[in-house]
């Protein structure tokens, strides 16, 4: 049973973990997401890339643009996989990007700007499986809030399963998923994570409150020894890294 990741390696590892299970399970349509605004996308794309080892030549990586794939390809020069970009382009020109030899898609940071191309490719890949990487489709100021954007989600956004998330919600609480397991709420009492909450779906902000709020009320622990939270050190980390 996974628990919570002390590093980002440790993450990227148990991510690694998960996504191969879901494949195994016969999930095609995954994403993977570490909710740190600090994240360096191609960092984490270099690491996460072991988990498609075994496609070698089969395997297809799509940046967003074409800035960031020219550069994959520069940093990346002697890997066997295809590097192509989902470009803002014409979307009757993508299905060329997708080819019969194709066995499996990696999606790098994909962004809700991107989910006209982003779906229309993924009409092409059919049933063949797709992984998006640290994907920020439900963005509301971009996607919106009205008809157009619930279409969006519930066409393409809800057909994904996410096997591996990590989010803080503030320093010492945060939202966790490894497939097979459900979703998790950890907290941090008495300098210990503690799981407080299993759920079968992701809990929305509101939902994540509630069972703060519960567990608050039901605690009879008056005091905490304070110790440096997992999510405080991994933003940190992060924060290190990308300065």
């Amino acid at each position: 049973m996974a628990e919570l990741p002390n590093t980002l390696e440790d993450a990227i590892a148990q991510a690694q973990v998960a996504t191969q299970a879901a494949l195994t399970d016969g999930y095609k349509r995954l994403q993977v997401e570490l909710v740190f605004p600090e994240l360096k996308h191609m960092s984490v794309a270099e690491q996460f890339l072991p988990a498609f080892q075994s496609y070698d030549s089969r395997l297809k990586i799509f940046f967003t643009d074409a800035g960031a794939a020219a550069l994959a390809r520069r940093d990346w020069a002697d890997v066997p996989f295809k590097i192509e970009d989902i470009g803002s382009g014409r979307v009757a020109s993508l299905e060329s990007k997708i080819q019969p030899e194709d066995e499996i898609f990696l999606f790098i940071a994909p962004t809700s700007v991107e989910v006209p191309q982003l779906e229309k490719l993924c009409e092409y890949i059919g049933d063949r499986p797709f992984v998006l990487l640290n994907p920020r489709l439900d963005d509301a100021g971009v996607v919106g809030i009205g008809y157009a954007a619930r279409q969006v989600r519930d066409r393409f956004i809800s057909t994904l399963e996410s096997c591996y998330y990590l989010r803080p919600v503030d320093d010492e609480t945060g939202v966790f998923r490894c497939y097979p397991q459900q979703w998790e709420v950890w907290v941090q009492k008495s300098g210990n994570y503690e799981k407080i909450a299993d759920l079968p779906n992701k809990p929305a902000g509101d939902e994540v409150d509630l069972i703060l709020a519960k567990k608050s009320q039901t605690s009879t622990d008056g005091t905490r020894t304070k110790k440096p939270s997992i999510f405080k050190n991994l933003q940190r980390f992060l924060k290190a890294l990308s300065s």
